[in-house]
């Protein structure tokens, strides 16, 4: 079993966090990833860094807004947590959708390119709320449990309890730090493998576009998962959350996706130049 530790450091009077060092490099992993792939397949890559501007603010905002329509406080707007999974793709998404319509860009090419470099970006990410304890699952003893005494919020029995709903056995103390599943890890190591199945279909033969709906599909599957290990509070349907709802969504989206792209004719365009 594991204790977990937060990973900041100061710099004079600045604080860096292991989050935000882990967001700014999961942005700039999509940046170069969206902009060689890109060029490798014989296309412009100009417009790739305002769309991944683009993408933070619509990814940061959205995320946010999800949590407060969650959790129905207004104040969650301004504190540091609450950056939802769903509400950061959808907010990022819409935003990316705006600045290519204004930019008048092919959104199928960029689309195409855009689900394998999420999925990388989502790995780094991730790693950053395992940096500063937050995100973690239900709790567990098993070998690679952790316990986070100084989490985003400590992983101890009134917390399990309060904020989220889970059940604690008679007699133990609320102070007491609970081992949990490590979902920030799991969740990482998911998003690697969704990575590398998209890296290897990158080469596809069917129309530009086809492998977002390839990304919607493992993105749905993976956090469909995941949740069943988190600390939630928001099981509104039974056995599942929102969050599941969201995800069986996006899969079913996915392959509607995938089928519409399927083909290459008119303008359904191959993905090489």
């Amino acid at each position: 079993m594991t204790v977990h530790r937060p990973f900041e450091f100061t710099i004079g009077p600045l604080t860096v966090t292991g989050f935000g060092i882990a967001v700014l490099l999961a942005f700039l992993v999509a940046q170069v990833i969206s902009q060689r792939e890109l060029e490798r397949r014989g296309h412009n890559a100009d417009a790739i860094p305002d769309l991944v501007l683009a993408a933070v603010i619509g990814g940061l905002l959205g995320a946010k807004l999800y949590y407060v329509l969650l959790t129905r406080d207004m104040s969650n707007l301004f504190t540091r947590g609450g950056f939802v999974f769903w509400g950061g793709l959808i907010g990022g998404i819409v935003a990316v959708i705006a600045v290519i319509r204004v930019k008048k860009l092919n959104m199928w090419r960029i689309a195409d390119v855009a689900g394998i470099a999420v999925a990388a970006a989502y790995a780094v990410g991730r790693t950053g709320c395992w940096a500063v304890g937050d995100d973690y699952g239900r709790p567990w003893n098993g070998f690679l449990a952790v316990k986070f005494p100084n989490g985003a919020p400590p992983s101890t029995a009134a917390v399990m309890e309060r904020d989220f709903g889970i059940p604690i056995a008679e007699g133990v103390s609320p102070d007491t730090v609970l081992s949990v599943y490590p979902t920030q890890l799991f969740e990482t190591a998911l998003a690697m493998i969704m990575f590398f199945i998209l890296w290897r279909m990158r080469n596809h033969r069917h129309a530009e576009g086809w492998l977002f709906g390839v990304y919607m599909v493992l993105a749905g599957i993976e956090r469909f998962i995941i949740e069943f290990f988190r600390a939630k509070d928001d099981r509104f349907f039974g056995v599942l959350t929102m969050a599941q709802l969201i995800a069986l969504a996006f899969i079913v989206g996915g392959i509607v996706w995938m089928k519409a792209r399927e083909r290459v004719g008119g303008e359904k365009k191959a993905i090489y130049a």
